[in-house]
């Protein structure tokens, strides 16, 4: 079986040098395309159900839709809860199958945040499966602005929370369309200093490829989350797929099409993390 937990999978990454993606799921069309080219690169990868995914199709249907295709890959798959904002949800997602819980309480105080994340942390460890947190919250593109990590918050967090991944606010910022951005090194260095525990990117879709490339090489962070560009990228392709034929309605024959642009898109997504060719 292929299943993995988090855990499995950036323990391997953050020794060697790469980053595994975290990429956003809203369909079973992009979980089959993210799959193909985890195959085709030779790569893990962790499939994330975010708040998005969640209100159009409820966290049981999503794990087995999941966990199907992940017990049927030759890679090793991560079912991801993305943005848990509850204990309920996290629980849910756990009697569903997912192999991993990420509970956001970010927006929350600081003491408020440990415990709940520590309580997500004991409900994965009771099921065997992995539990990222997240210290200092992440913004929108056009939305609410980001509130930087503070090292000495993150050395707290990782410590008081016994999280197995950690994502922190460094100058990323979610669903931006262009990556014009980057990261804050200096920000990112600071917290490396104080905490061992493995780093996420979230709204990496911002980060350059370049900068992605050296920071998974060369830094604690071994996954960054990727939605946008890819929701880019089925949105071209869906176009494409409409347009051929206004006289086409089959849906299944339509979204059919958006699988292997997709997919090539993806592997791009794999090279520049030095994910390709590690399983």
């Amino acid at each position: 079986m292929t299943v993995a937990t988090l855990s499995e999978v950036l323990t391997p990454a953050l020794a060697e040098g790469y980053a595994v993606p975290g990429l956003v799921c809203l369909g079973w069309e992009d979980m089959r395309a993210y799959v193909a080219a985890a195959e085709a690169e030779r790569a893990p990868v962790i499939l994330q159900a975010g708040p998005s995914c969640r209100e159009h199709t409820p966290l049981p249907v999503l794990g087995a839709m999941l966990r199907n295709l992940a017990e049927a890959a030759s890679v090793p798959v991560v079912i991801h809860l993305d943005h848990g904002y509850t204990l309920e949800d996290c629980r849910i997602a756990a009697e569903s199958g997912f192999t991993s819980l990420m509970y956001d309480g970010s927006r929350k105080p600081l003491a408020q945040n440990i415990a709940e994340t520590g309580e997500v942390v004991a409900l994965a460890r009771a099921h065997g499966i992995s539990c990222e947190g997240e210290i200092g919250f992440v913004g929108y593109s056009g939305g609410e602005n980001s509130a930087g990590t503070d090292p000495d918050d993150a050395a707290q967090f990782a410590r008081e929370t016994g999280v197995d991944a950690m994502a922190i606010s460094v100058g990323n910022v979610h669903l931006q369309t262009n990556d014009d951005g980057g990261l804050d090194e200096d920000r990112i260095r600071a917290i490396e200093a104080v905490t061992q525990v493995p780093l996420v990117i979230h709204g990496g879709s911002g980060v350059p490829y370049a900068q992605r490339a050296a920071l998974a090489a060369g830094s604690r962070i071994c996954k960054f989350n990727i939605g946008t560009e890819l929701r880019q990228a089925f949105g071209a392709a869906l176009r494409a797929a409409v347009n051929a034929d206004p006289n086409r309605f089959d849906r299944v024959a339509i979204l059919k099409e958006t699988i292997d642009p997709v997919a090539e898109s993806t592997r791009k997504v794999f090279r520049s993390m030095g994910a390709s060719g590690r399983v």
